[in-house]
């Protein structure tokens, strides 16, 4: 073995073999680093990525916070004026008993004209 190394096609095929071990291990670290600074140029990526979404998610919370708001105030508004009418219905409807226990012809048969204003008020 010692003397097919010695003679010059063995010194040929070692240095080949060198040369080759050597070029693989420079290939490599070479490929290993191009990968890490693939890897790191992604995760930045990928981070701010994450930042972009986190903020376009607190923006979104925000903005249905404020929808709800606004919804919240319009249907108290809602509610106040139909409140009001409620109350102003309530007291036509008084009004309009007691006009009709006071009306003289309430226990008539056929309908005078204060009845029939009466009426045509509910319309």
């Amino acid at each position: 073995m010692i003397a097919f190394l010695l003679s010059p096609v063995g010194r040929w095929l070692a240095g080949a073999l060198a040369a080759f071990a050597l070029l693989t291990a420079a290939y490599a670290y070479v490929d290993h680093r191009g990968y890490q600074r693939a890897a790191m140029a992604y995760e930045t990526q990928i981070a701010e990525l994450k930042a972009a979404a986190v903020t376009a998610r607190d923006a979104e919370i925000e903005r249905q916070a404020a929808a709800n708001s606004a919804a919240k105030t319009r249907e108290a508004e809602r509610l106040a004026e139909m409140q009001a009418q409620a109350e102003d219905l309530q007291s036509q409807i008084e009004e309009l008993q007691r006009e009709a226990s006071e009306d003289p012809d309430a226990g008539r048969v056929v309908l005078g004209a204060p009845s029939v204003q009466r009426i045509n008020k509910i319309r």
